[in-house]
């Protein structure tokens, strides 16, 4: 469990002034300007919530995750309308930047020079000036580079230990909550639960393929916390994550948490997990494979099954999506068509957006290129491998190799799906910076212990 952060003395004090300040003048106006008197009272509400919100910063941030990682924006598009999924998609996004700007704030702000954000940020410069797509607005693709940039933002504010332990905290239990939620809200008949494409699939209280995009990081957490602790509540959230990720019917996400989590079982050290224990999970995950592979023919109806057993070779309609993007690319191959072009090559109304209810590219690199071209595509390959070498250097050993492992499967996954622009990818992101900044601020320590020859 973790605890929120304590405001210094030095804020506190500006808080109660502050606060002093309104009151007085919310008196005063009361007494001598009635019609000032509603707008002072709002912001004297205003700032109450502001000082709340700083001094439980950390666990407002955890709370922003577990509704990111629910992506109501399906759900409210279910029960409000089309209208509702871009701008549940725009609060989120911007709840991240506008939450990042607090911990900056409150933490003091840091230059994270590596960031991924640094090259949406070029490429968002260059596309008006070597111009955007025909069907892009400057408007939408300004509106495209806020929401690239969100999933980074935490990078760039001094985080404390308090605050990686509350995001920590959160993710694994991120998906819990989005099937719970959608349980409550099938139950009322609000919406279902399961959802038929291919096979039934859980939805929770978004689409399958963005919950299964959640389960990635709660396991990948779950995983890296067990390393460290050896603690049996961590082991069941990683098992209770996988058994989501199964029952969402996304093949390449339980493919590559199988991978990350085999390849961490067999070839990465814990002192906490010793390897009687890893082979014992091993051993224990392969029994239960068994019956599921002898009935996988009986559980046909469960997506990932039929797939499995019926279409393995299937890319879910993908070939007819790359065609449009390539010839695009083609026609900038060096700089692009801006930020955002990629949500114009195929028009929505188009047959194959109706045929596949979906118009996006599910290949990053493909996107990257569409985007950003050649150019583009390089320097956001090279930001995000110097990022992970730069920001993972400071981590023990064995989460330096579960993260930089969790990032070759982040890599290779992007072929398929959009692992950067879905809202799942701000749970992903805050995740990582989590583990990093957990990292640098456990090395600080050790150094401090260092420094003062081993003394607390």
């Amino acid at each position: 469990m973790w605890r929120g952060a304590v405001l210094p003395s030095t804020d506190l004090s500006l808080v109660h002034a502050g606060f002093a300040l309104l009151l007085a003048t919310l008196l005063g106006a009361a007494l001598l300007a009635p019609a000032l008197y509603w707008l002072l009272l709002g912001a004297t509400v205003a700032a109450a919530l502001a000082a709340v919100a700083l001094r439980h910063l950390p666990a407002l941030c955890a709370g922003w995750l577990l509704v990111a990682g629910a992506t109501p924006e399906m759900a409210l598009t279910d029960l409000v309308g089309p209208a509702a999924f871009q701008a549940t998609i725009a609060v989120v996004k911007g709840g991240a930047i506008v939450l990042a700007l607090a911990c900056a704030w409150r933490w003091g702000p840091r230059l994270d020079a590596a960031s991924p954000a640094w090259g949406f940020l070029a490429i968002g410069a260059w596309g008006p000036l070597h111009g955007l797509h025909p069907g892009l607005s400057l408007a939408d693709s300004v509106r495209s580079l806020l929401g690239s940039v969100a999933p980074y933002a935490f990078g760039f504010a001094r985080l404390p230990m308090a605050w990686c332990n509350a995001i920590l905290w959160a993710v694994p239990r991120a998906p819990l909550v989005a099937v719970a939620a959608g349980g409550l809200l099938a139950a009322l008949g609000l919406r279902p639960l399961f959802i038929d494409s291919g096979g039934w699939r859980l939805a929770g209280t978004g689409h399958p393929a963005f919950l299964a995009g959640v389960c990635l990081p709660a396991i990948y957490a779950g995983l890296i916390a067990h390393w460290r602790t050896g603690r049996a509540q961590d082991a069941a959230l990683l098992g209770a994550n996988l058994l989501i990720l199964v029952l969402t019917g996304a093949r390449a996400p339980l493919a590559y948490a199988i991978g990350v989590t085999l390849v961490a079982l067999v070839a990465v050290p814990s002192p906490r997990v010793p390897l009687r224990r890893r082979l014992l999970l091993l051993f224990g995950g392969g029994l239960l494979l068994v019956p599921l592979l002898l009935f996988a023919h009986d559980l046909s109806t469960v997506r990932v099954f039929n797939l499995l057993t019926n279409d393995l070779g299937n890319l879910s309609g993908r070939e007819y999506l790359w065609p449009s993007f390539r010839a695009a690319a083609a026609q900038s191959p060096w700089f692009g068509w801006g930020l955002g072009a990629g949500n114009v090559i195929i028009a929505p109304e188009s047959q194959i957006a109706r045929l596949l209810h979906t118009w996006a590219a599910h290949n990053e690199y493909l996107r990257m290129e569409v985007e950003g071209g050649q150019v583009g595509r390089i320097l956001l390959i090279g930001l995000f491998i110097t990022w992970v070498l730069r920001r993972s250097a400071a981590l023990a050993c064995a989460e330096r190799r579960i993260i930089r492992l969790v990032f070759l499967a982040f890599a290779a996954h992007a072929f398929t799906d959009n692992v950067l622009i879905s809202t799942p990818a701000c749970v992903l992101f805050a995740f990582a910076t989590a583990i990093f900044a957990r990292g640098e601020c456990e090395a600080r320590m050790r150094s401090g212990l260092r420094d003062s020859g081993g003394k607390a």
